[in-house]
């Protein structure tokens, strides 16, 4: 491994021209098929084998023409004080509205007159229209949504407070400015460690291109594999991280090689040979990470996950051969002013730095360390156990946004649960329906039941149920489980709020399955580059021990309350169901980075025959800074989606930035040095017949002591005085 990639460095050095030709003409021609790319006007979203799913088959099949799973808008209308819905007045502009809805779209299936579907509050303050569409929130256009807002701007000019929620109004969502503040913290950082605008410049310049790449690439064939907004955020989210990670590793690596007195292409093959095994196999443990998610069996979030993965191959490679390649244009530059200088003169007085004498801290007092890492990441991690996982629903927006409003407006006038009423499909006759709302009637939790509404046939009816309470509340999943419970296997319960428990127990049921795979085989991956036992077992249960935590702190802020004020939280509530899953396959890739880049190193001080302890120095004096400063650069990426619109999206930062901060500064910068220091030689410890079945790809580099230096080409056998 290491001989070969050491090659490809040396290669793509030489051959830079080339090199960098063919990543632009690949940026280029990803930009040019996203551009001339169909929009992607579909995001199905199906959960294969749930009761929801089942239900909304068969409404396809025995209500054709009802677009169950088309979108919905509610126009909610609330009179000024004083005044009533019921006023004739009001009443007409009600009637004017519902018939400017029904005229606005070709893509409307239906719009309810509130004053003939008894959509008046007790008190009359309030009414509604709900709108269905022959087609998703994302197939809707925008003529379509513009005619509905229309509609909503019309009716508020007689004085009524108008307000629309609904998916129907569902866009893209907006990150803001956090993504570029990422970047621009990442910048700094890079400038600090690495005292170059040059060398800082490069990682940041790869990870866009890489990015660039890989997001023009999800918008091309969005439309041909039905993707949704979310998969190119998660791609962008994914693939800066890495992407700046991994060069940061290859150009530190490289600077470390030129500061020994290698030639400039010597160095390049070096660091691609050494710091670039690294980049593979933490590269291959994010992809298992993300393809893994198939397990769940979602097609959106496999989708997500694969999409994800091709990224982050992309920033690998572009690690493994653009960067070197720019490192032959970069020339002395890529070394900071003060080193060049010092080199120049007289060399200066070496001290140890930070990583050292914080590794020699750790040696001191191993227990100590281990006992707070652990301890202070157990009492963190306790809201865990208070967990509660569902979706957010229109209650998590803004207050700035009408669908929050109209969400407000709604549980006033009717409640909480009109929020996300039932859909109840009987496949029977019209007496087996009748059945049906007798015994959810009887129900706790049900503050109203319509009459069933059966098809032309006759064979199958639809009832609404609303719940008292709100629908993404613990009370509503359990009306939903009462509701299934009570009728017989001819009833199904869907509609939004059902889909949503539905994905939430699916997600849990997968959580085991799906851990299992990944740990497990990148369990493997990792004893082949350790060649140890015990150092790829420390690693995985660091990195359990931080996702726990994580949760603990996503439970505290989203769900408790506990600073919401701070990161944007306008309502607590339950957990996104995926959220859990979703952490352990990001984070799990993500945390690998720090292990491999880490302790690859100390495993090379080791091998080259330094005692366990003196390699654990070494790999901290080489490794620390830039493991420290990857580290903040991924926070700031992930902390930059904290201010997004959507609650999702908001969640996902969080989670990712205070996983990656738990994981870098606890886990592998306290925790793993002490148990390493514990340890001692054990922890290299592998059994001979494992050694003799594990194949050998020297990550330390090995082979290279005999790899001969080659004949300098141009500018690569000019050598560059030590800095």
């Amino acid at each position: 491994m290491a001989t070969f990639l050491y090659r490809l460095g040396r290669s793509a050095f030489r051959h830079r021209h080339y090199v960098a030709l063919i990543w632009v003409a690949l940026l280029a021609l990803a930009g040019v098929g996203a551009a001339s790319a169909p929009v992607a006007t579909s995001s199905s979203f199906s959960i294969p084998g749930t009761e929801a799913q089942k239900a909304f088959d068969l409404l396809e099949e025995r209500f054709p023409a009802a677009g169950a799973d088309g979108a919905t808008a509610r126009v909610v209308f609330k009179a000024p004080d004083g005044q009533k819905m019921t006023d004739p007045a009001n009443k007409a502009t009600v009637g004017e509205a519902v018939g400017e809805l029904r005229a606005g779209s070709d893509q409307v299936a239906d719009v309810t007159d509130p004053y003939t579907v008894q959509a008046v509050s007790r008190d009359g303050s309030t009414a509604y229209a709900q709108v269905s569409y022959k087609v998703n929130g994302m197939e809707l256009t925008d003529a379509t949504r513009e005619a509905l807002k229309a509609t909503g701007e019309e009716a508020r000019e007689s004085g009524l407070t108008v307000e629309i929620g609904g998916d129907a109004l569902q866009t893209v969502p907006e990150t803001g400015a956090g993504e570029i503040i990422g970047v621009i913290v990442a910048g700094i950082v890079l400038v600090i460690t690495f005292g170059s605008l040059v060398a800082a410049g490069l990682p940041l310049l790869t990870a866009i291109i890489g990015v660039g790449i890989g997001v023009s690439t999800i918008t091309a064939l969005a439309s041909a594999l039905d993707l949704g907004s979310t998969t190119s955020t998660l791609a962008m989210m994914i693939g800066l991280a890495v992407g700046i990670d991994y060069a940061l590793f290859i150009v530190s690596r490289y600077r470390a090689e030129l500061a020994e007195g290698r030639e400039r292409e010597e160095a390049a093959g070096r660091a691609v040979g050494t710091a670039g095994s690294a980049v593979v196999f933490a590269g291959l443990t994010v992809v298992i990470a993300l393809v893994g998610l198939a397990v769940v069996n979602i097609p959106m979030l496999t989708k997500m996950g694969f999409a994800a993965a091709g990224t982050v191959l992309i920033a690998v490679l572009i690690a493994l051969t653009l960067i070197p390649a720019l490192l032959g244009y970069a020339g002395r530059r890529v070394v900071g002013r003060k080193a060049r200088k010092a080199a120049e003169g007289a060399p200066a007085e070496t001290r140890a730095n930070l990583g050292t004498r914080w590794a020699r801290f750790v040696l001191r007092r191993p227990v100590a360390v281990l006992l707070v890492g652990v301890i202070g990441l157990g009492a963190v991690a306790v809201p865990a156990a208070s967990l509660e996982m569902g979706l957010p629903d229109d209650g998590a927006q803004p207050t700035s946004t009408t669908q929050r409003r109209a969400y407000d407006l709604l549980s006033e006038g009717f409640g909480p649960g009109s929020n996300g009423p039932l859909m109840v499909v009987v496949d029977g006759d019209k007496a087996a329906a009748d059945r049906t709302v007798t015994d959810i009637k009887g129900l706790d939790g049900v503050a109203a039941v319509t009459p069933a509404t059966p098809n032309e046939a006759g064979d199958t009816s639809i009832i609404t149920v609303v719940p008292k309470d709100r629908p993404s509340s613990v009370e509503t999943e359990n009306l939903v489980h009462s509701i299934r419970d009570t009728t017989g296997d001819d009833v199904l319960v869907t509609g939004a709020t059902a889909m949503n428990i539905d994905f939430s127990q699916k997600m849990n049921d997968a959580l085991l399955p799906y851990l299992a795979l990944v740990v497990g085989l990148a369990f493997l991956l990792l004893m082949v580059v350790f060649r140890s036992v015990l150092v790829p077992l420390k690693a995985a249960l660091g990195f359990l021990l931080s996702v726990v935590a994580a949760l603990g702190a996503v439970v505290a802020v989203f769900q408790w309350g506990w600073l919401g004020s701070v990161f944007g939280v306008e309502q607590t509530g339950p957990i996104m169901s995926m959220m859990p899953i979703f952490m352990v396959g990001v984070v799990f890739g993500l945390a690998m980075d720090y292990e491999v880049f880490l302790v690859t190193r100390m495993r090379e001080a080791y091998v080259h025959g330094e005692r366990p302890g003196e390699a654990i120095v070494t790999g901290f004096r080489h490794g620390a800074r830039v493991v420290t400063a990857a580290a903040v650069i991924m926070i700031a990426v992930f902390a930059g989606f904290i201010g997004s619109s959507e609650q999702m999206v908001k969640m996902i930062g969080f989670g990712l930035a205070v996983a990656v901060f738990f994981d870098a500064f606890v886990v592998r910068m306290a925790i793993v040095p002490a148990v390493l220091a514990l340890l001692g030689r054990k922890a290299w410890w592998l059994p001979r017949w494992l050694d003799r079945a594990l194949p050998n790809v020297d990550v330390e580099g090995e082979g290279l002591r005999g790899e001969p230096a080659g004949d300098a080409s141009e500018d690569g056998g000019r050598k560059l005085v030590r800095a």
